[in-house]
């Protein structure tokens, strides 16, 4: 059975920096189940998710927060499921956030991508997945030969352009 990615973000203003990571899961063909929670305010709520989230047909979950950033850190304590995190731009250019997700205590992991770098958040997820399944897989692979090819056409023209 295919499994799910669970996008959960700390604000609804969040939405549309995860988008990125809805739009990239898509492409591979991955269902995706976003929602809000807050490690400060829904604590609870953001701990039950995350303790059932493996029984509830998620593979990997990503969480996507700014400032304090502490979402990811308090959904990975609760599940051995990956935990991806994305820090979200809003004080110190998200300097804060991207400290506050990476800087995880020991046994308790999280991948963290750049600063509202969610598509690349949803092709981590993607690359998880993939481990064991081969559609998945082959998109990706197809997404790799497509980037290759781009950049060798634009180096093509690049050096048509300048004559050489």
């Amino acid at each position: 059975m295919v499994k799910k990615v669970a996008i959960v973000m700390g604000s609804d203003s969040d939405l549309p920096i995860v988008k990125g990571a809805i739009d990239s899961l898509k492409s591979f063909g991955v269902s995706v189940e976003a929602h809000v929670m807050s490690a400060h305010r829904t604590p609870e709520r953001a701990c039950e998710f995350a303790m059932h989230a493996r029984e509830n047909g998620f593979g990997v979950i990503i969480a996507a927060a700014g400032m304090a950033a502490h979402l990811a850190g308090v959904l990975a304590a609760h599940t051995t499921l990956p935990v991806i995190g994305i820090p979200c731009k809003g004080s110190f250019d998200g300097m804060d956030a991207l400290l506050s997700t990476v800087q995880m205590p020991k046994g308790i992991p999280v991948a963290t991508v750049a600063v509202n770098g969610a598509y690349n958040a949803g092709i981590l997820a993607a690359q998880i997945l993939g481990v064991y399944d081969e559609d998945i897989e082959q998109k990706l692979l197809k997404m790799k030969q497509d980037m290759k090819e781009e950049v060798t056409k634009k180096d093509e023209k690049l050096q048509n352009e300048i004559g050489l």
